[in-house]
């Protein structure tokens, strides 16, 4: 391998949790030079008194010495290795960044969100990420949701819409809701051609829409009664597409093949 690639240490107490992220690193657009595993703490601080690492990838549950406390030892290095925490437990995202972690990960770990995060630690250590022109254009944004205390970063591929309600906007994932006080007009800008405006107060992901429809009691106000409505997956929800706003759906909608 290149002498300029990444040296990491995989710190997770499943083996099985470890095989995967070694197969997500194989071939991916970060160069990696050595991995080297550790299942505890104490395994991994066994590790970095014999080999030196640019990376640590830490799980923080972990038998004796948890992840957290261990990067309060990592930080104390020098050198110090970049953290990338890599949990199933979302909750200790602020205290990870506070304990300056360039990246948190939630597992399922995706391609694209692992090389996001070698991304900044070869930025952190001053290397370009070389990679193709395509992936880079792949490259999926996030957004960034605090959440009853903690920090998620949600993949806009995972958003099924976003709907204005008072003072707040609830987003809808696949597999959860949030509430954000960001203003719907500028999430619409920041995910740009990802959703499609159907109504003053939604916003709904382009891929998530299986059908428009003509549907009884699916406005609001004026338009209460008969009216046209999208249904989107994976959960068959319903929203109301407002008259003024019908035209630009059915554009959008017939842009995708719809």
């Amino acid at each position: 391998m290149a002498e300029e690639g990444l040296r990491l240490l995989l710190v997770d107490d499943e083996p099985l949790a470890r095989l995967r992220l070694r197969g997500l690193l194989a071939g991916g657009a970060a160069p990696v030079a050595q991995i080297h595993e550790a299942g505890s703490a104490a395994e991994a601080l066994h590790v970095l008194s014999r080999e030196g690492v640019d990376a640590v990838l830490l799980d923080i549950h972990l038998p004796g010495t948890d992840g957290l406390a261990l990067a309060q030892r990592l930080r104390q290095m020098r050198p110090s290795p970049a953290l990338v925490f890599v949990t199933a437990h979302a909750e200790h995202a602020l205290q990870a960044f506070e304990l300056e972690a360039v990246d948190y990960l939630t597992k399922p770990v995706r391609r694209a969100r692992l090389e996001e995060a070698l991304g900044r630690v070869l930025q952190r250590l001053g290397r370009p990420l070389a990679r193709p022109a395509e992936a880079a254009e792949a490259e999926l944004p996030v957004l960034v949701v605090s959440d009853r205390g903690r920090v998620l970063r949600v993949p806009v591929p995972e958003v099924v819409y976003l709907k204005a309600e008072q003072k707040y906007v609830t987003l809808r994932t696949r597999e959860h809701c949030y509430v954000l006080d960001d203003a719907l007009s500028d999430l619409e800008e920041r995910l740009g051609r990802a959703v499609v405006r159907v109504h003053r107060n939604a916003l709904v992901a382009r891929v998530a829409v299986r059908a428009l429809e003509r549907r009884v009691g699916t406005g609001e106000g004026e338009e209460a009664g008969e009216g046209w409505a999208v249904r989107l997956a994976p959960h068959d929800d319903w929203l109301a597409v407002s008259r003024r706003q019908l035209p630009l759906v059915r554009e959008a909608l017939a842009a995708e093949g719809l």
